[in-house]
């Protein structure tokens, strides 16, 4: 439908159907483009700044959508409209802390010019880049040295104390302002905004495979952490829950803190679960550097190949974006969408999946167990007010619960109502992370392509993806 001058992060990430064309065809070698393909190199057109190190980089805000990244100016953006031609008035105002810091530009032809490159935005966001432009490297070092020095001296500190601390700090985490709690919704906010542009350019509706398979609207993962040997012991308690609503879920376990008898893993696999890990001891140390990673991995990968379990979550939720494809897992899911709680707060951005090198990432987009229930003393309806949103959205409400600490009743009725809400809804895909991974990777190796007068999918995830339509805005 489209071409290009380079490849993009956001046609490649929503499979909008699109071609990379020789050559740069642009009077200004400085942008970066996409065209409606049939109308040639005349065609209305959506521009975007190519990587720039003498751009602004820092915090900004479009319409209430927070940018973290680069921007040009309207003095650095004039010397591209005039080599465009044409002429350009502004269409929209971007902000930083001392007001208007640029502008998104559109002609006379409805060619629209973007001051920030929307890939950069997307990494930015995924990889929690913005923590760059939120603090100092110092800072930023202070805090992996405090998280260090608190789970090493977590075992001396008293139970009752530490949940005492946690409940007092968390009424400041929950004000923070990005990633916002409960729900961060900027990063799907500019996601709709550049489909509304690309629509406004091409004049036609903007085909893209849509998020989940069979028609399903939104997805439902269901995982557990099992941290204790006591969790171990209860861990029938959340798997005969999960059988009466006729869902299952994976069980993290950690291998060199308790012991996994091989009759346990067999038996979750024969009723329909899976298994993942959950680190080695459990100690906040398997990601403290990239040498104790390394030391350590050979034989979480060992336990892995036993396990048969193709999925690994970080104890503590600690994560590294570069180091994280070296697990060697299908799927990752360490990283939330928004939770300021936990030891390394921020979050994704996101829920819906995405890659980090060859390793797909699922986003955890519900609030954990112990967040809940102990740490903010609240019942299931957060559950289900974040599980509504993302079903209006289109996003998939993925949980952790523990074992550990599903041990009261009320609380096991909590997940016995939420589950009942939850599994109500047609429309939601009831998935194994696993199978949400190999969803993920047919669909990205799958195309769109016209058919006639409309559009199909070929490709791996053909026999159960659809095709979604952005219509243009009404005149």
């Amino acid at each position: 439908m489209f071409t290009t001058n380079s490849p993009s992060l956001f046609f490649d990430y929503f499979r909008v159907p699109y071609r990379i064309v020789e050559g740069d065809h642009l009077r200004s070698g400085a942008c970066a483009f996409a065209r409606i393909e049939k109308e040639g190199p005349q065609a209305p057109a959506l521009y975007w700044p190519r990587p720039d190190e003498s751009s602004a980089s820092g915090r900004y805000s479009l319409e209430g959508i927070p940018l973290f990244g680069s921007i040009a100016t309207d003095d650095r953006s004039a010397a591209w409209r005039e080599a465009l031609g044409g002429r350009w008035c502004v269409q929209a105002v971007i902000e930083d802390d001392d007001g208007h810091a640029a502008s998104i530009w559109r002609d006379e032809r409805g060619s629209i010019l973007l001051p920030f490159d929307p890939d950069e935005i997307m990494r930015t966001c995924w990889s929690e880049g913005y923590h760059l432009f939120r603090g100092t490297t110092r800072s930023g070092q202070a805090k992996r040295l405090a998280m260090r020095t608190y789970y090493r001296m977590r075992p001396i500190i008293p139970r009752s104390a530490q949940i005492g601390m946690r409940r007092a700090l968390s009424r400041v985490q929950m004000r923070t302002s990005f990633p916002r709690w409960p729900a961060e919704t900027g990063l799907h906010d500019l996601y709709d905004l550049l489909f509304r542009l690309l629509a406004s350019v091409a004049g036609e509706p903007v085909p893209w495979i849509a998020p989940w398979p069979a028609g399903k609207s939104s997805a439902l993962v269901l995982t557990h952490d099992v941290e204790t040997s006591v969790g171990y012991e209860h861990v029938h308690v959340l798997r005969d829950v999960e059988l009466a609503a006729g869902c299952r879920s994976s069980w993290n376990f950690v291998p060199r803190r308790y012991t996994v008898e091989d009759g346990q893993i067999e038996d979750l696999r024969a009723r329909g679960f899976e298994i993942g890990v959950h680190g080695l001891y459990h100690d906040g140390r398997d990601l403290e550097s990239r040498a104790v990673l390394e030391e350590r991995l050979p034989e979480m990968r060992a336990y892995a190949e036993r396990w048969r379990a193709t999925g690994f979550r970080s104890p503590a939720t600690h994560r590294h974006w570069e180091w994280m494809p070296l697990l060697g897992f299908d799927y990752d899911s360490s990283y939330p969408d928004t939770d300021p709680f936990e030891p390394q707060g921020g979050g994704c951005c996101t829920w819906l999946p995405f890659f980090n090198d060859d390793m797909v990432e699922l986003p955890i987009t519900l609030p954990q167990d112990h967040t809940l229930f102990v740490i903010l003393r609240r019942d299931e309806s957060a559950w289900l007010a974040k599980a509504e949103l993302l079903r209006r959205r289109g996003g998939m409400a993925l949980l952790i619960t523990h074992p550990d600490y599903m041990l009261e009743p009320e609380r096991v009725d909590s997940y016995r109502r939420f589950l009942e809400n939850a599994t109500n809804d047609p429309g939601v895909w009831c998935a194994l992370p696993s199978e949400v991974s190999g969803w993920w990777r047919r669909r990205a190796a799958s195309q769109v392509e016209r058919a006639g007068e409309g559009w199909r999918v070929v490709g791996p995830a053909a026999g159960d993806a659809s095709v979604a339509l952005v219509e243009p805005a009404a005149a």
